[in-house]
């Protein structure tokens, strides 16, 4: 294991503010382990930011503020980024109701969170102005098809790399990564590990690679499937079921809109996935142009400060990752 990922697996153990010996949570958990002051730990870790989104805007808005655009030679070396130019406008596809990704503020009219501050720094990086850009809304039904119409000239939704997606479009990143998570009610102390799940009531989401992974890593786990994340979530509340086990993107969401609700036990498990920016299928140019700008990004500390912003501070936690290698 290299040093990179030992580091982002090591960020993905910690927990939520002041952590106790059992308290070993995922990216996804932003919560801690077993302990009465979840409630009052993750209110103090919102307290200071936006009602509203739980972001700091002011601290937002100037990091998205502080990409420096390219330089005219950059952008007319590189044909998609020139066409952009050209154009005056970066056709986006996206979503706006993620809650740590991309979530939009119906108070000022804007967006916020991790996937938002990338695609508006790209945006000002190749225009100069973050807001010119003609947002397209996107689905998991949608993604592909409005790159293949070129409705879009990229598609940012927390978009999972994978080799099926890759036979039909491109992805330039990676800049995330995420695996599966456990979430339990915040009063459950039995469950602390993947272990614990042996005998234990798991819901999973039908036609996701859910109940695969629960399988295999909790083989003797009860599976119940459910066809969504509300209704997975309601029979843990209702106690049908002890655990609640997917992405730990999504949990992390849950997980903010709920302090004090639900917690994740123990750390992040199964196969590691890769979030990308989806361009069309073999347009290297899209893929260059935006992997030099992560990297200009990485090694400017505004990846760093944007997950700050986005999810630590949001969550309490103390630690940012390394980001996954580019172009791996």
């Amino acid at each position: 294991m290299s040093n990179k990922n030992f580091s982002r697996r090591q960020f993905l153990s910690l927990g939520l503010g002041l952590m106790s010996s059992t308290a070993l949570v995922g990216l996804a958990g932003c919560s801690e382990g077993p302990s009465t002051d979840a409630a009052a730990t993750t209110t103090a870790a919102t307290g200071a930011a936006d009602s509203a989104t739980g972001v700091d805007k002011d601290a937002f808005n100037a990091l998205v503020a502080s990409v420096e655009p390219a330089a005219d030679d950059v952008i007319a070396a590189n044909p998609w980024a020139s066409a952009i130019k050209s154009a005056g406008k970066f056709r986006l596809g996206a979503t706006r109701t993620s809650t740590i990704f991309s979530q939009l503020d119906e108070q000022d009219g804007k967006v916020y969170g991790f996937d938002a501050g990338i695609y508006l720094g790209l945006v000002r990086y190749i225009l100069g102005d973050e807001n010119a850009y003609e947002y397209t809304q996107v689905t998991s039904d949608t993604r592909e098809s409005v790159l293949q119409n070129d409705t879009v000239d990229a598609v940012f939704a927390s978009y999972t790399i994978t080799d099926k997606r890759k036979e039909v479009i491109s992805f330039a990143g990676p800049y995330l990564s995420t695996q599966y998570a456990i979430l339990v009610l915040d009063g459950n102390t039995d469950i602390n590990s993947v272990n614990d799940l042996a005998g234990k009531k798991v819901a999973v989401q039908s036609g996701s690679t859910g109940p695969e992974v629960v399988g295999e890593f909790a083989p003797k786990a009860e599976i119940q499937e459910f066809s969504k994340d509300d209704e997975c979530r309601a029979a843990l509340e209702q106690g049908r079921v002890d655990a609640y086990v997917v992405d730990n993107t999504l949990q992390m969401g849950s997980i903010v809109k709920n302090p004090g609700k639900y917690r994740i036990a123990g750390e992040p498990f199964g196969p590691e996935e890769y979030l990308g920016i989806g361009v069309q299928l073999d347009n290297a140019d899209a893929i260059d142009f935006i992997n030099d700008f992560l990297k200009k990004f990485e090694d400017d500390g505004k990846w760093d400060e944007l997950y700050k912003i986005s999810i630590v501070e949001r969550c309490g936690i103390d630690t940012i990752p390394e980001p996954p290698a580019i172009g791996a």
